[in-house]
């Protein structure tokens, strides 16, 4: 399998090249990769903002424990929940599901209603939870098509929601910063590189039931 080389070749990268940056093509494809997460009922209930701004980052990096791959990666990815799954985020999904499967709207109403429902059973701390954890979903995804492009990136929670949130302006869009990760090439000096990976066993890690 590819994929397996590829994740062996990843790593979290700690310092990146700051001459280097990704192309117009491969952020197409990092996109577009994004775009095919799974979620949750299909719903993609984030936004990912890309940021390439210099200043922008130089803002964000001390919110984000002053690290450096904040300024130094070529480009930033901000995963943002939406803070709350509302019936309008739903009646669209809806609509684009009839409109792109060329289906009649009135036959799809009955699921809308039904993710409303069960939507309506999580208390808000729970739906909370969920929305966020939607954004990993699509991050997996990112982390994955770098790892074949041979684009470094490094997962982060190492960041203040709330100052992002602020600078970026995110809450008047009814969003919320919930996971980064800068993207761009290693540097040969990083003293991760080559590292070995530090992974539980298979056979502790799986149980065949």
């Amino acid at each position: 399998m590819e994929l397996l080389k590829n994740l062996n070749w990843r790593y979290a990268t700690k310092k990146f090249d700051t001459s280097k940056k990704i192309s117009n093509n491969d952020l197409d494809k990092l996109k577009e990769a994004v775009q095919l997460s799974v979620s949750s009922y299909g719903l993609q209930l984030y936004k990912i903002l890309i940021i390439k701004n210099s200043e922008i980052r130089e803002q964000l990096k001390p919110v984000s424990w002053n690290q450096s791959q904040i300024t130094d990666a070529s480009h930033l990815f901000v995963f943002c929940n939406y803070i709350d799954a509302s019936p309008e985020a739903i009646d669209a999904f809806i609509k684009q599901t009839a409109e792109t499967r060329n289906l009649d709207l009135d036959r799809l109403n009955g699921y809308g209603d039904f993710i409303k429902s069960k939507l309506a059973e999580k208390s808000t701390e729970d739906k909370t939870s969920w929305l966020k954890s939607q954004t990993y979903l699509a991050l997996g995804n990112l982390l994955n098509a770098c790892a074949e492009l041979k684009i470094d990136a490094c997962p982060m929670e190492g960041f203040e929601p709330e100052a992002y949130n602020k600078i970026l302006n995110l809450k008047s869009q009814g969003l919320n910063a919930a996971v980064i990760a800068p993207v761009g090439y290693r540097h040969k000096d990083d003293h991760t590189i080559g590292l070995p990976k530090v992974r539980k066993p298979i056979e502790q890690l799986f149980d065949i039931i």
